[in-house]
């Protein structure tokens, strides 16, 4: 599979959107007696949206191409998008209206020197650069060494969503909200797959996730997508226990497709206090000859 189906991607994003919503929950009459379908009707998103009904069954049967921003924005009002769906409708659209499927640029797998002095100048958080398909490029020594069992698997680049996915043992033990996390993964690939849908690493990975994980399935077929910019992250570190850190996550103008991660603590609190601890365990295991180090690099 080179590229994902477009038009089936269209089809089912809409489709369960529309499933979600109720007619007490877009302001419409109940009307009472059994309702044949899950959700709003075709004709109800319609006229929800402003448009035709053959047109919206157009659309959801795959074909966005054409379609006006006014339109598209009225569809996310009619099914009650959230920004990161809206951000995918629109995706899917514009991808949907190009003039052939050619391939985009792959996303990144390096990063330049330069960036990775600016990660060695944090000392004191976590931080990590990584690209769409959520692969680690490149880390700061406590990053290194917070990340150590995700990086414990020797393929390169590593990946966090093959962790989450393929070593489940390990990342629920890693990972305190393990179920949350899993969700967020697989919404935050479909969400990079509606952006860059001919990017054939991409491709390769989610092809590999979705053989080798029963859980990863369930997820993908849930169509849904999410951002992943700012929160709270829990982990249970193997050397210095549990840490609750905030994230934040800023995307790099200078390199389309790549964000900066960085983990912080409020002072004084007990994971900053880890997080010291952490880093005084990084220095010396890098002190140490790298044999003594497997999976920290």
């Amino acid at each position: 599979m080179a590229s994902l189906d477009l038009r089936a991607e269209i089809r089912e994003f809409l489709v369960s959107r529309r499933a979600r919503i109720t007619p007490e929950r877009a302001g419409l009459p109940a009307y009472g007696g059994n309702r044949r379908v899950k959700g709003l009707r075709r004709e109800e998103v319609a006229m929800l949206a402003g448009v035709s009904v053959d047109y919206y069954v157009r659309m959801e049967r795959g074909s966005l191409a054409g379609a006006s921003e006014s339109v598209l924005d009225a569809l996310a009002g009619a099914l009650h998008l959230d920004d990161a769906e809206r951000e995918h409708l629109f995706a899917l659209a514009r991808e949907a209206g190009a003039r052939s499927t050619r391939r985009r640029k792959s996303t990144p797998e390096t990063v330049r020197p330069a960036l990775q002095q600016v990660l060695d100048a944090i000392t004191g958080a976590p931080a990590w650069i990584r690209n769409g398909r959520h692969d680690v490029l490149a880390t700061n020594q406590l990053a290194r060494a917070l990340y150590s069992p995700v990086l414990a698997d020797p393929r390169r680049p590593a990946n966090t969503t093959r962790f989450v996915y393929l070593h489940p043992e390990a990342a629920e033990q890693f990972f305190v909200d393990y179920d949350q996390v899993a969700r967020d993964a697989a919404a935050m690939l479909r969400l990079e797959a509606g952006r860059n849908p001919h990017d054939h690493e991409l491709i390769a990975l989610v092809g590999e996730l979705s053989t080798r994980s029963e859980l990863f399935r369930r997820r993908w077929a849930s169509q849904d997508v999410r951002f992943h910019r700012t929160g709270r992250k829990r982990l249970r570190h193997p050397v210095v226990g549990q840490l609750d850190l905030d994230f934040d996550a800023m995307d790099l103008p200078a390199e389309p497709g790549l964000a900066l991660n960085v983990y912080t603590a409020p002072t004084g609190s007990p994971t900053a206090d880890g997080l010291a601890l952490l880093a005084s365990w990084a220095a010396s295991q890098d002190a140490l000859p790298s044999e003594h180090t497997p999976g920290v690099g």
